[in-house]
């Protein structure tokens, strides 16, 4: 018989039933009841004492291992048989645990209990959100700079970032005149920037830092670090002047070319032979060169008669050609003297889109002053009169009949004037010109405007829906009910 109520048991080291003896002795006592979990609303993490944060799932393996650890020492006195979660509201920002233990009492009786342990949720920003959310809480800065009228390589890199998503870790992004500044708040991020943009585009970095405080007796130090990242001065559609040597280093070019692309390397054109080359940024910081005009010198020739040149003998030394351009020689009237009868000749590169009565942007050189170290040396008779450029279409009909798009990153302006919107509209229709361009910058449909067919041949060039990708909208009932798979 039981020693306390009498009623009649097994034979058991204690000489009590199990009420009894659960009445006598609690092996839950000291085992907190109800606990305190931090998450980060911002980030989606939870707390791991002292200074780590998780990512953990509602009821995942990883979440029941984090609450253990929040009673590990309690649960040192007993033995641990199960652990579950009982199912809680998602936003009561309650976690109910379902322990079961075991623990030795009187005389050597095994007692097992089953009790709760409730988790409540607080909310806590972490370091990382913190940092985010300062703004001016950061640990390095890359501060990347191109000494140019010009920001056609700026919106090319804008959108390679954005395709390899390497916006994603900084804290901020800062517009100025002549460059974008990225912040960070780890050293390894800003490095890994830096890199992808000494892969991406001809440039130049070097780095400092400046120490914020240091702690003497655990040997901590704070630092800030600052790259800073100068992109070639280049861009396309620039008309440059090679030195001697590096034009023969390149197959004996001529000294005057055509940038017709800027990617990883400098592409360039000599539009009196069509030979082609590319100078990387170790090139040309050891052979630099400059832009002999601005784009807002461009001026608009009318074609009067154009010849195809059939292919020329190749001098010695001589590099490779372009097989996408037409060498010709054309004779090209200003649209502001079309009252004279001042006619100018020159070789062009686009001899394959050029016609008759066609409109050309170009530059001048026959009535400027040139003011270039190597152009004024070189002999007056191998500078040509004109250089043309590009074919000049109808802006507002291209603007009209575009039904693709481009993503921008998330930035602090100084203030978008008329002058980058124009140059943000050249960097759109050079995109529609160079395919090789296009290769690495994802174009998403513009559903807003409607698809025409693409037969107008005489029209400007356009980008075919086959190189356009389909923007993703996700409505605010993307996803069914409890457990179902969700639906874009």
């Amino acid at each position: 018989l039981c020693c306390q109520c009498g009623v009649p048991i097994p034979p058991n080291a204690a000489n009590m039933c199990v009420g009894c003896l659960r009445g006598q002795v609690d092996i839950t006592e000291g085992i907190p009841k109800q606990v305190t979990v931090h998450f980060c609303k911002q980030c989606e993490r939870y707390l791991q004492p002292p200074g780590t944060w998780i990512q953990c799932a509602l009821e995942s393996r990883e979440l029941l291992a984090l609450c253990l650890k929040k009673i590990k020492a309690s649960l040192s006195r007993v033995r641990l048989i199960d652990a579950g979660f009982i199912w809680t509201e998602p936003h009561s920002k309650r976690l109910k645990l379902k322990l079961t233990v075991q623990k030795e009492v009187i005389n050597g009786a095994v007692l097992q209990q089953i009790f709760l342990v409730e988790y409540m949720i607080q909310s806590q920003m972490c370091e990382d959100c913190h940092r985010i959310e300062a703004k001016d809480f950061w640990k390095a800065v890359v501060q990347v700079r191109q000494k140019t009228l010009h920001k056609k390589t700026f919106y090319y890199l804008e959108q390679l970032i954005l395709k390899h998503r390497l916006h994603q870790n900084t804290l901020r992004i800062k517009e100025i005149h002549d460059g974008l500044d990225f912040y960070y708040s780890s050293k390894q991020h800003a490095q890994k920037m830096v890199d992808f943009l000494q892969c991406t585009v001809p440039a130049r970095s070097k780095s400092s830092q400046r120490l914020i405080s240091h702690d003497i007796h655990s040997n901590v130090y704070n630092y800030k670090s600052t790259f800073s990242v100068e992109i070639v001065p280049i861009c396309k559609d620039n008309v440059v002047c090679l030195s001697p040597k590096l034009a023969q280093s390149l197959g004996n070019m001529n000294q005057i070319c055509v940038c017709i692309r800027v990617t990883s390397t400098i592409h360039l054109i000599d539009p009196s032979t069509l030979q082609i080359a590319e100078i990387d940024g170790n090139t040309y910081w050891r052979h630099p060169f400059n832009s002999l005009f601005h784009p807002k010198q461009l001026e608009e020739f009318i074609v009067m008669d154009i010849n195809r040149v059939q292919e020329k003998r190749k001098g010695a030394g001589a590099g490779a050609r372009s097989n996408k351009h037409t060498l010709a020689e054309a004779w090209v009237r200003k649209t502001s003297e079309l009252d004279t009868d001042h006619q100018y000749f020159c070789n062009t590169h686009l001899g394959h889109i050029l016609n008759p009565g066609d409109l050309v942007l170009g530059f001048d050189l026959a009535n400027c002053n040139l003011n270039d170290e190597f152009a004024n040396k070189m002999n007056p008779h191998h500078i040509p009169d004109v250089v043309l450029i590009k074919k000049s279409y109808d802006r507002s009909k291209r603007q009209r009949r575009r039904n693709w798009k481009l993503k921008e990153l998330e930035r602090d302006r100084e203030g978008m004037d008329t002058d980058d919107e124009r140059q943000y509209q050249d960097f759109l229709e050079d995109l529609e010109e160079d395919e090789a361009i296009r290769k690495n910058v994802n174009i998403y449909r513009n559903a807003d405007v409607p698809v025409e067919s693409d037969t107008d041949d005489d029209g400007p060039p356009r980008i075919s829906l086959a190189e356009m990708l389909e923007d993703l909208h996700i409505s605010q009932d993307a996803t069914g009910g409890e457990g179902a798979s969700m639906m874009t």
